[in-house]
Parts: structure tokens; C-alpha cells; sequence
């Protein structure tokens, strides 16, 4: 028997809203409340803004797109639920805001089609400085507005997810649970 198609959550959301420490939290609430594997997949962009000591160019912005998703294919070909701690859509909305540049934007959006679900961050946790990634508060009205009008222009479902502490966990798990069944 063929096993079922992995469920693929991704999180996005501006900059310092919690999307790293809620994907960790939202796979491992999956595993111990349905018994099957889960994992999360970690924002490539951190991790390559660490190795290289900056801030990617605008050629280099697809690249990074496309490893995020190999990474949440690799992730989704061996687990039941995987939980993306950012996808393509983020990098084409950074694209477009630092650069300009749309180029990505609808290799993004058939990238992202592929999750199972979208939860989109609310802006309702303090800003947190974090190295190369963070430009600061005034940057996620603009950011969470485009990442809105992408989701609703391209129709992708998304449920916008908010709270302090364990209650942005359960907000995600009252998201997520619907699909479980």
C-alpha cells in the first residue's frame, strides 16, 4: 500500500513573529497527537545568511527558493506532516520589496501551491533583533500586506495564526486539526 502524500504546513509571516519556535512546537504537537512522523523544515535563508556573513544579492534569490523547497520535498518524501519554517513566497516577497525585482514571484507561488496549508504569522509579538535577518519593525506591515495579497491573489488556503505562548500553538493546532481527519 502506497504510503499517503506527506501534510505540509508552512509558516510565513514578517520578520520576528515567531515562526521558527512555532514550527518546532506545531511538529512536535503533530507527532505525539496523531503517532506518525513529523519534522520541520528550517528557513534556508537563516542558515545561509550564517555560512556567508550577509545578506543575499538579488541573483541569488531563486536559488535560495529552490533549496528551501528541495529541502521541504526531502522533509515531506519520509514524514506524514511537515512544518516549513518559510517557503518560496517569503523570498519572492523580500525579492520584491529590497529589490524590486518580481522575477521569482511565480515560481514562488507554484512552489507554494504544493502545502497542504498556510499560516500566516500575525504581527502581535514584540520585534526581536536577529542578526542579518531582522530590518527592523517597521518593515512588517509592508511585508505581512504583500504576503496577504499573494496568498489571496493565487487563492492558496491560509489561516492567520496569533497569541502569546502556548495560545499561538493551539491557534495553529485549531488550523491544522480539520485536516488531520
Amino acid at each position: 500500500m502506497a504510503r499517503q502524500p506527506a501534510l505540509v504546513v508552512a509558516l510565513l509571516g514578517a520578520e520576528s513573529t515567531g515562526k521558527t519556535t512555532l514550527a518546532c512546537a506545531l511538529a512536535e504537537q503533530l507527532a505525539q497527537e496523531t503517532g506518525q512522523s513529523a519534522t520541520w523544515v528550517p528557513e534556508v535563508l537563516r542558515q545561509w545568511c550564517e555560512t556567508a556573513g550577509r545578506t543575499p544579492r538579488v541573483d541569488e534569490q531563486l536559488a535560495l527558493a529552490q533549496a528551501q523547497h528541495a529541502r521541504i520535498a526531502q522533509a515531506a518524501a519520509s514524514h506524514a506532516f511537515v512544518v516549513c519554517d518559510t517557503t518560496a513566497l517569503m523570498t519572492a516577497v523580500y525579492s520584491r520589496l529590497i529589490f524590486g525585482d518580481r522575477s521569482i514571484e511565480a515560481w514562488a507561488v507554484q512552489a507554494h501551491a504544493r502545502v497542504s496549508l498556510t499560516l500566516l504569522t500575525a504581527l502581535d509579538l514584540p520585534w526581536v533583533p536577529d542578526g542579518l535577518q531582522r530590518d527592523g519593525p517597521h518593515v512588517q506591515q509592508p511585508v505581512d500586506d504583500a504576503l496577504q495579497a499573494l496568498l489571496q491573489a493565487h487563492a492558496l488556503p491560509w489561516v492567520r495564526v496569533g497569541g502569546q505562548g502556548p495560545a499561538r500553538l493551539q491557534a495553529a493546532l485549531a488550523a491544522v486539526r480539520p485536516l488531520l481527519s
